[in-house]
C-alpha cells in the first residue's frame, strides 16, 4: 500500500490540502494519507495524527509565544515519519514549519513535496537555497513563480489553483448594501483588525443607514469576546460560513492571505487591510520586495485593489474606501477577476495528484 504523509499547520492549507486529499483518494482509493492535518482534509480522507490547530500561527512575535510547542509537534512530526517512512512526504504551505520537517526526511531518502510555493519572489528570496535543500519538487499555484523556480534550478511546476475548480464567478448578482466583514482566521490578526473593520461599519452606516453588515469568523475561538465587541453594533454573525456568505455581498472588508484570493474568484469588490504587531511589522518591512501584498494585485500585476497597510487599516480609511466603491462602476474590475479564474482554473487537484503519484514511482 503506498503511504503518504501531509503536513498542513494553516487554515489555508487545511482548504488546499482537503482537494488534493480528495483528488489522491480518486486516483488510488487505496492510498494511505495521514499527518497533520484539520477538520476540512480530514474529512476528505486524511487520517488525523495531529490537529492543526495548535500549530496555526502568523507572525514573528505570535511564533515566539507558541515556539515551545511548536518545535515539539515538528519533533514528534518528524520522528513518527523517520520510524514509519512514506512514500512521499507533502508539505502543505507553512513554509517555515514545513520545510525543517522536509529537510529532515530528504535526508533520510523520503522523497519530499511542498505543495504552494512560499512568496519568495515578494521577500526573502534567498529562501530558495532553503527550499532546494528541503524539496525536490514544488507545485506552484500561479505561473509566475516557475519562472522565479527555474532561474534557481529548482524543479518546479505550476498546477494552477485548486481554489478556482471550487469557487467561480458569480452570475446575474443584483447589487445591493450587504458588507461583508472578514477580519481573517488566526486569533491575532482577528485582534487587530475586527475592531477597525467595526470602527469603518459605524461610520459607514453613519453615511448611509440602508447598509448591512454582516461579521464571517472563520472559526470559534474568539467567538464570546466577538460578540461582546459587537453588542452595540447591528452587525448579524456566522461561523465557517464565509464562501456562502460572500455570494451574496456586494462589498468585503477583508485581511490580506487566501481570502481575498477567494473573493476574486468569485467577483467579489474588496477592501485588503492588514496589521501585524509592530515588531513583526518592523522585522516583515524591511524584508519585503513585492510592490503588492494581495494576491488579487500580484497576480495581476497593478492595483485592482485597495491596500490598506499597518496605520492606514483604521476605521475611517477603511470607510471612505469602501464607500468610494460602493459608488463605483465594477464592470472593468469583474472583467479582471474573470482573467484571473480563467489563468488559474488547470484542474489543480487532479493535475497536482497526478504528479505526485507518478513523482512516488520515479
Amino acid at each position: 500500500m503506498t503511504k503518504i504523509a501531509i503536513s498542513a499547520a494553516e487554515t489555508s492549507g487545511d482548504l488546499i490540502g482537503a482537494t488534493l486529499v480528495k483528488a489522491l483518494k480518486e486516483q488510488d482509493p487505496e492510498l494511505q494519507i495521514e499527518g497533520l492535518c484539520g477538520d476540512k482534509m480530514r474529512l476528505s480522507g486524511c487520517d488525523q495524527l495531529w490537529d492543526m490547530s495548535v500549530a496555526n500561527v502568523m507572525g514573528f512575535s505570535e511564533v515566539l509565544k507558541k515556539l515551545p510547542s511548536l518545535l515539539k509537534l515538528r519533533k514528534a512530526i518528524v520522528q513518527r515519519f523517520s520510524k514509519n517512512r512514506p512514500d512521499v512526504f507533502i508539505g502543505v504551505d507553512a513554509p517555515d514549519f514545513n520545510f525543517v520537517i522536509e529537510k529532515k526526511l530528504k535526508k533520510q531518502g523520503v522523497k519530499t513535496v511542498h505543495f504552494v510555493s512560499p512568496s519568495v519572489w515578494a521577500w526573502r528570496a534567498s529562501r530558495v537555497k532553503k527550499i532546494k535543500r528541503a524539496s525536490d519538487l514544488m507545485l506552484c499555484l500561479f505561473p509566475f513563480e516557475v519562472d522565479f523556480y527555474t532561474r534557481h534550478n529548482q524543479r518546479a511546476v505550476f498546477v494552477g489553483h485548486p481554489l478556482a475548480e471550487k469557487l467561480t464567478p458569480r452570475k446575474n448578482h443584483q447589487a445591493g448594501k450587504n458588507i461583508l466583514l472578514m477580519p481573517g482566521s488566526r486569533a491575532g490578526e482577528v485582534k487587530r483588525l475586527l475592531p477597525e473593520m467595526l470602527l469603518a461599519a459605524k461610520s459607514m452606516a453613519e453615511q448611509d443607514p440602508a447598509l448591512s453588515f454582516h461579521l464571517a469568523l472563520a472559526n470559534d475561538e474568539l467567538l464570546e469576546w466577538t460578540q461582546a465587541l459587537i453588542a452595540s453594533q447591528d452587525v448579524s454573525l456566522s461561523i465557517n460560513e464565509a464562501h456562502e456568505r460572500m455570494q451574496s455581498a456586494d462589498l468585503v472588508l477583508v485581511a490580506s492571505g487566501t481570502a481575498a484570493l477567494e473573493l476574486a474568484l468569485v467577483g467579489v469588490p474588496m477592501v485588503v487591510v492588514y496589521k501585524l504587531s509592530r515588531l513583526s511589522y518592523f522585522i516583515a518591512s524591511n524584508l519585503v520586495t513585492s510592490q503588492f501584498i494581495s494576491l488579487p494585485n500580484v497576480i495581476a500585476n497593478k492595483p485592482l485593489v485597495p491596500e490598506l497597510i499597518q496605520t492606514e487599516a483604521n476605521g475611517n480609511n477603511i470607510a471612505k474606501h469602501a464607500l468610494q466603491i460602493l459608488d463605483g462602476d465594477h464592470a472593468e474590475l469583474s472583467r479582471e477577476f474573470g482573467k484571473i479564474h480563467q489563468s488559474l482554473c488547470l484542474n489543480s487537484s487532479q493535475e497536482s495528484a497526478k504528479l505526485i503519484l507518478e513523482f512516488i514511482h520515479e
